[in-house]
């Protein structure tokens, strides 16, 4: 017995000596030390691997952007000698390719290469664990000499990652991506295909490429080397197939697109901007695309924007594109504020003159097919038929248009091209004229929701000052038919202020509150209309309709003259005991808000 047992032992040790140092040293501690003990693995990793390796250097990298073996200079292979543990994961693709629907890939879990990259040979180890909500992959690479070679063949994988290859920087979720998709949609753009009146595409086309040939006159000018556009007008009439053009064309000419998609992201938004702004100093001249302007600055953003886009960091060599339906909606210091977008371009629904343009535009198009009649007289009838048309409307008629002739059986009978493209145009002309009752009836909805039988006003251009003002005057309006009518009997005045202490018969404030004169509610139930109140109580909920000075009403605040701001000043309020009295005349404004606890911001009105 004890001879077969030490026979065993010296079996065991005597393979485990003709084992290589890859798989007897390493992957065997990897392992005990990756399983479950994760604090620092990478130093545990380094120390492990200078030890089996003293006369190589080491170099590490957990970079994403340092991505070895797929770097078209570098030839890896396994070391056979050494475990390798991959995970499959599965890579759908598209249907259009017209190939396969998927393919499975292996993504290294731990792994030794072999690698040779212009006559240097390294051993690369590659490692990855969990961490966080992700996993952390580490490449250790080891060289028989100085770490030089090492560190030029990572500098040249970075730079052939940052750049691009038929791809296009693309801002989203708080990531810059390389996008191969977007890059080929822009490639089928054209300025041929842009329907614009010729004036008006010279003027864009100058002011987009003449900014990048004019370095030196800025220069000389002793002016920073910046631009800003401003591409608006209603959906539909050329912004984003101009926009498309201008990516083309400057790719081509060596200027990158970056496209910006949102600044949502887990920095912030302030922190997504900032990120954008730093990859467009790094890679000038370049034109940053900032679609839907409207919505990517908002009040909580807009400060740190313009702090950019000013270029306290320097901006030289940055041409900023934004677009956006609604003008009217920019704050001032974007739309109007010289040198940030001092070019406005404005694309309207097409004149007669533009839908001609089209009508020849696809007259052209259709020129050889010998199945399809289009004649000048068309081009013209058509023109004339698509008044307030967009030029997405008109895109629509030809396209489905050709559509349903393409559809057409042999037994159905069969109608010509102008036939059916004038039936087209009058079925989106319903779709038009509904979309614009159906908008105009939202607007008159809005008013109606908080003044009932309020009167019809005049439909104009969206505008949402406009809309306040609106809604303001019908408010005042029903609150003066209110007053004319009488108060119900018994219903005396009574004013009221949210809790704090305040000074009774006086204009003064004190704890930074506001307070308002509250009346009993006019037309209401009796027992809405009381409201009971003792002191340091709360009143149980009711219906209530809140006075508010007329517009610019002066006052003081701790000793200061203070002017009110037009506004609806019905909101929610916990009714106290204290009275008080604010001098000038009265507008009532007529809302229906219920009395409810609100929380200390919710108590400012």
């Amino acid at each position: 017995m004890n001879e077969e047992f030490v026979d065993v032992i010296f079996r065991s040790q005597s393979t485990a000596s003709k084992e290589s140092k890859h798989e007897r040293k390493f992957y065997g501690e990897w392992i005990d030390k990756a399983s479950a003990k994760h604090s620092a693995p990478e130093q545990f990793a380094a120390d492990a691997l200078r030890k089996l390796y003293p006369d190589h250097s080491l170099v590490m990298t957990s970079d994403w952007r340092l991505q070895l073996l797929s770097f078209p200079g570098v030839s890896a292979e396994p070391i056979e000698a050494a475990p390798l543990v991959t995970e499959v994961v599965f890579i759908p693709l598209a249907r259009r390719l017209g190939g396969p629907l998927g393919i499975v890939a292996d993504s290294v879990e731990i792994g030794t290469f072999k690698v040779t990259w212009e006559g240097y040979e390294f051993i690369v180890y590659i490692t990855q664990w969990p961490l966080g909500f992700g996993n952390r992959t580490e490449y250790f690479i080891l060289h028989e000499g100085t770490e030089e070679p090492a560190r030029q063949m990572l500098t040249k994988v970075g730079i052939w990652e940052d750049q691009l290859h038929d791809e296009i920087w693309v801002f989203n979720q708080g990531f810059w991506q390389k996008s191969r998709g977007l890059w080929e949609e822009v490639q089928k753009a054209d300025w041929a295909d842009v329907i614009l009146k010729e004036d008006f595409k010279k003027a864009l086309k100058k002011d987009v490429y003449g900014f990048f040939s004019s370095q030196e006159v800025y220069r000389q000018l002793a002016i920073p080397w910046k631009r800003g556009l401003i591409m608006h007008g209603p959906p539909g009439n050329g912004k984003t197939i101009s926009l498309k053009a201008i990516m083309k064309s400057c790719d081509a000419l060596g200027f990158s697109p970056l496209y910006v998609k949102s600044f949502q992201s887990y920095k912030g938004e302030e922190g997504a901007m900032a990120d954008v702004f730093d990859k467009a100093r790094q890679v000038s001249p370049c034109v940053v695309i900032l679609e839907d302007l409207d919505s990517l600055i908002n009040d909580r953003n807009r400060s740190f924007f313009l702090n950019q886009l000013d270029g306290l960091e320097g901006n030289d060599g940055l041409l900023v594109i934004g677009t956006t339906n609604h003008f009217d909606r920019l704050d001032p210091g974007l739309s109007t504020r010289p040198s940030r977008f001092d070019r406005k371009f404005l694309f309207d629904d097409p004149d007669l003159e533009e839908r001609s343009l089209y009508c020849k535009y696809w007259q052209t198009k259709l020129a050889s097919n010998d199945e399809i009649e289009f004649p000048d007289a068309l081009v013209d009838e058509v023109a004339g038929l698509t008044e307030r048309f967009s030029f997405a409307y008109l895109k629509e008629a030809f396209v489905s248009t050709l559509v349903t002739l393409a559809g057409l059986d042999d037994d159905e009978e069969e109608v010509d091209f102008a036939t059916l493209l004038k039936s087209q145009i009058k079925t989106l002309r319903k779709q038009l004229d509904k979309s614009s009752d159906t908008d105009m009836a939202s607007s008159r909805a809005q008013v109606d929701l908080a003044i009932p039988n309020a009167p019809a006003r005049p439909d104009n251009k969206p505008s949402m000052d406009r809309d306040v003002r609106v809604l303001l005057d019908a408010l005042s309006e029903y609150a003066a038919k209110s007053e004319a009518s009488g108060r119900p009997a018994g219903a005396e005045r009574r004013y009221t202020t949210l809790p704090g202490t305040y000074q009774a018969d006086s204009s003064y404030w004190r704890g930074g509150d506001d307070y308002r004169p509250l009346p009993n509610p006019t037309g209401f139930s009796e027992s809405m209309a009381q409201t009971s109140v003792s002191d340091g109580q709360k009143s149980k909920p009711s219906y209530v309709q809140l006075p508010s000075p007329l517009p610019r009403q002066s006052a003081t605040r701790d000793g200061r003259p203070f002017e009110w701001t037009d506004g609806i000043e019905a909101r929610r309020l916990a009714v106290s005991t204290s009275k008080v009295h604010v001098a000038g005349p009265k507008r009532v404004y007529t809302s229906m808000q219920r009395v409810a606890d609100l929380s200390p911001s919710d108590r400012k009105l």
